[in-house]
């Protein structure tokens, strides 16, 4: 069936690529010996992922008294990275079920290592709640089972039990959409290899073939996962973002917050993608798949966000005002002039004003400047969970009980420690399965191949169709 492609439109892949040399490109990463690159990282997130163990073990050691949690700031730095964490975990299911929906083409680039990245962060993100418990042995009462103990039932009313059912059932439905998308390409690996990895990735792929049958299958299961992440995408945060806005306290009592942690979290997740994929482009040699299209149409994105995260900053100082609630107003009088002002000046210069940069094109297709507002997006956003739970529980009704958070080693090691076990993961997964979805790159070729599109189609395809023929009349 012939596809009728804008003449305007660039490509998405890069080189005038064959079939073949797609294999080739994506797959041979996972077979050849890693490089020096792979293997320092490698090292420095498995030092990092040592000190996550012992800081973990240190805590249940010695009790949640090891943290610098008081009688005012309950929650510190562990339910801060706990959110920050299951914002990142966004943009994975985003890109892949509601672009997949739109027939979004540039999707297909970065797909595969976003859907990896979502699992990897909500992992990392589970750690906190299950530390945070101090008496990790008796994390099972969270889950409403029959008991012959007594009436031990959870609190449906609590929206902390609200955050289990919804991120766990994010969870698994993430795993299997991710999982689903991997079984062509497994089955390619398969393959292509021998031994012991060619009956390892003859499990995995289900016994694919590639019949007519099997992607029929393939893609009525994408369509309805798609379907089922797609809301999921929004309920999550919303229901994280309930956490804070069905309590009574001001600066959290607020109805603008689904809306508002549901775009950060899109926000950051999606500059997450960015740091990852800009460094395993060039780390993998895959400049040719993951093109300054790819990266252009990620950072338009992120400046939609951003600027719905700016404007949602300045409604709530407004609401504030307009309310005349006293203690609403000091509430966010302390955040900005408090003692974290530091922390607010932080999070609007890295989340309201980096971001606008990207108005310019030149600065949107450019890997440097891509790069940093990337770093600078995840930091602004680790600020503003900060704010959030920090600012707002430091000073409350009785300043008698007004008090000052800094966290210990031990919290500061667990953070970084999750950084460590986040990029393991992503880094051994490099290893075992493509990067880049190998089917739907190819699904995509005939459409946005740049021997078929964009500036260069006609001269390229003129050769292509020269060569063919050459080869035809040998």
């Amino acid at each position: 069936m012939s596809v009728v492609v804008s003449p305007i439109r660039e490509p998405l892949i890069e080189g005038g690529k064959t079939y073949h040399q797609i294999t080739e490109d994506i797959c041979s990463p996972t077979e050849k010996a890693p490089n020096f690159a792979w293997v320092l990282a490698f090292t420095l997130s498995s030092i990092f992922l040592g000190l996550f163990l012992f800081t973990v073990a240190w805590t249940i050691w010695f009790g949640i008294g090891t943290w610098n949690l008081n009688r005012t700031i309950g929650w510190g730095w562990d339910i801060t990275n706990f959110v920050w964490w299951i914002g990142i975990g966004h943009a994975g299911t985003l890109i892949s079920a509601i672009l997949l929906l739109f027939r979004q083409r540039w999707r297909t680039g970065v797909n595969r290592a976003a859907e990896a990245m979502t699992i990897f962060a909500v992992m990392c993100a589970g750690q906190f709640p299950l530390i945070h418990m101090g008496r990790l042995w008796l994390a099972f009462f969270i889950f409403p089972y029959p008991n012959t103990r007594g009436p031990l039932w959870v609190n449906f009313n609590s929206p902390l039990l609200w955050d289990v059912f919804a991120i766990s059932t994010y969870f698994t439905v993430s795993v299997l959409f991710w999982y689903t998308g991997l079984v062509p390409d497994l089955a390619t690996l398969r393959d292509r290899s021998k031994g012991i990895r060619r009956k390892l990735y003859n499990i995995f792929s289900f016994g694919w073939t590639g019949a007519a049958k099997h992607w029929q299958r393939f893609e009525s299961l994408s369509l309805v996962l798609a379907g089922l992440s797609t809301p999921l995408v929004l309920s999550v945060h919303t229901i994280v973002s309930f956490d804070f806005a069905t309590s009574v306290i001001p600066g959290w009592h607020t109805t603008i917050f689904p809306p508002y942690f549901v775009a950060g979290a899109i926000f950051s997740g999606f500059a997450m993608v960015q740091t990852l994929m800009l460094i395993t482009r060039k780390v993998l040699k895959l400049e040719e798949y993951i093109t300054l299209q790819h990266i252009d149409s990620m950072n338009k994105v992120i400046l939609v966000t951003g600027t719905i995260v700016g404007v949602a900053y300045l409604t709530e100082l407004f609401i504030a005002w307009y309310s005349g609630y006293l203690y609403e107003q000091y509430a966010f009088y302390n955040r900005v002039l408090g003692p974290y002002w530091w922390s607010y000046v932080g999070m609007m210069a890295c989340n309201v004003l980096s971001p606008q940069v990207f108005w310019s094109r030149k600065i949107r297709r450019s890997i440097t400047w891509t790069f940093a507002m990337s770093i600078f997006v995840n930091i602004g956003m680790w600020f503003e969970r900060f704010v959030i739970i920090a600012t707002t529980l430091a000073r409350d009704y009785l300043p008698s009980s007004w008090s000052y958070y800094v966290p210990t080693w031990v919290e500061i090691g667990i953070f970084l420690g999750t950084l460590g076990l986040f990029f393991t993961l992503f880094l051994i997964f490099t290893r075992v399965a493509p990067v880049v979805a190998v089917a739907e790159v190819k699904s995509i070729l005939k459409a946005a191949g740049d021997q078929y599109t964009g500036p260069n189609a006609a001269k390229h395809h003129h050769h292509h169709t020269a060569v063919a023929a050459q080869t035809g009349a040998h």
